[in-house]
């Protein structure tokens, strides 16, 4: 049987809401259990209250921590692996993988927030998740309760008349907000932050804003593309994304073999010095951890060597430290094994293989799914030159990245305008604004 306790300061809101229709039946055949939890009942004052002032000032009140997590422990004494969800405006938006994930659990229990907001602490000490509805306000939490409860129950076997029904269902822009707190200023260890109990009511507004900032560039970075900024939300934002860039696990290989001629031919190309010099530059912009250059001729890995001495240990070095920070993220190899077991040795794992192409036909990754996986894994994103790779490449490759469109039928950039193009693009997709 299915658990759905719900925590809330209007616990008969839940004896009309879902005493009709399949899910009061499921109730009735002990498929499902609703329990309505009132908040109340753990506030201990005279007044019962669990709302107080936030600190820092502002307009509207806040849920207090204390009868909030004394409810869900009390839950969770008889109910232990309950798995807790907050009903928030800035958490996840809810969508239909997310009712069949939820189904998994034996036992939900919902936290219907209300007031302005609820204090920080609540989601550190006894929240697994957050969950929104969407982008708009509701007054409290318990209509988001019914939704996903209603959404998740009909899932159940045995709650749906016809068993193939959820099988065959179709499935104002801003900030996120920043946390909240109230008191008391310290509970279990957890503190309200510094800079909301001095009074100083522009350094309070400069930290709700970039904490705004901050949730809604790890929570709902699409937000940020129509939210009104000013130049200090871009700056901090720009740090963000840098920060999030540097942590990206990201390498490029530019192949020279096994490639394709205009006839279709198996061929070795050349190395070209613009290939060498721009390719460099635009993965030292791009954070790129290490650019290889792999050829299997030993006559062009020598030519290229001394090139990249020339700017590393020669007089280029002196001449232009630019070019120099350049190549020192530049490796040549003599082929795409030796790559990967040199990302293999760095990371400890090996990376995803993501090739590049200009055809539409073969791609199936996107530049922010290839973004987001640099996060989690190395990548290793390979360019071809001559005339493309062989099928050989790609058959090696895990993935293979959308084409670069243009506005015609004409694709033919050079591998150095793709790469930089490509890398741009990747991290205009990593969360912030650049």
């Amino acid at each position: 049987m299915k658990i759905y306790n719900i925590l809330t300061i209007f616990p008969k809101m839940f004896e009309s809401a879902l005493s009709f229709g399949v899910v009061s039946k499921a109730a009735d055949k002990g498929i499902l259990e609703i329990n309505p939890v009132d908040i109340r009942e753990c506030a201990y004052d005279r007044h019962r209250s669990t709302d107080d002032c936030q600190y820092g000032g502002g307009h509207g009140l806040v849920m207090k921590a204390e009868p909030v997590v004394e409810s869900v422990r009390a839950v969770k004494a008889n109910d232990p692996s309950t798995r807790v969800i907050m009903l928030d405006p800035r958490g996840k938006t809810f969508s239909q993988k997310d009712a069949e994930r939820l189904l998994e659990y034996e036992s939900l229990t919902f936290i219907c927030g209300r007031y302005e907001g609820v204090d920080e602490r609540i989601y550190d000490l006894v929240v697994d998740e957050s969950i929104s509805l969407g982008d708009f306000i509701l007054t409290g939490g318990e209509l988001a309760a019914i939704t996903i409860i209603d959404a998740v129950a009909r899932l159940i076997p045995g709650v749906l008349g016809d068993e193939n029904s959820p099988v065959e269902d179709s499935y104002s822009t801003g900030l996120l907000e920043y946390p909240h707190y109230t008191r008391p200023a310290e509970y279990e260890g957890l503190s309200v932050p510094e800079v909301l109990t001095n009074g100083h009511h522009a350094e309070i507004d400069r930290w709700r804003r970039e904490q705004s900032l901050r949730l809604t560039f790890e929570r709902r970075p699409d937000l940020l593309r129509e939210a009104p900024l000013n130049d200090h939300d871009r700056a901090f934002l720009r740090k963000l994304t840098l920060d999030k860039i540097k942590s990206r696990r990201l390498y490029v290989a530019l192949l020279h073999y096994p490639m394709k001629d205009k006839e279709k031919d198996v061929v070795a190309t050349s190395i070209t010095n613009m290939d060498l010099h721009d390719i460099s530059r635009s993965c030292t912009t791009y954070g790129v951890r290490k650019y290889f250059v792999v050829t299997p001729l030993s006559a062009q890995r020598e030519i290229a060597g001394r090139v990249i001495d020339h700017w590393l240990e020669g007089y280029g070095a002196t001449y232009n430290a630019n070019r120099k920070q350049a190549f020192m993220g530049t490796a040549l190899k003599e082929s795409l094994m030796e790559v990967l077991e040199e990302i293999e040795r760095v990371e400890g794992q090996r990376p995803r293989i993501v090739a590049t192409t200009a055809r539409t036909d073969r791609a199936n990754i996107s530049y922010p799914q290839l973004a987001e996986a640099t996060l989690n894994q190395p990548c290793l994103l390979m360019f071809g030159t001559g005339w493309g790779f062989t099928e050989d490449i790609f058959r090696m490759a895990d993935n293979i990245l959308q084409p670069i469109d243009g506005t015609g039928e004409f694709n033919h950039l050079s591998v150095r305008s793709a790469v930089a193009i490509i890398l741009d693009r990747l991290n205009r997709n990593s969360g912030g604004l650049l």
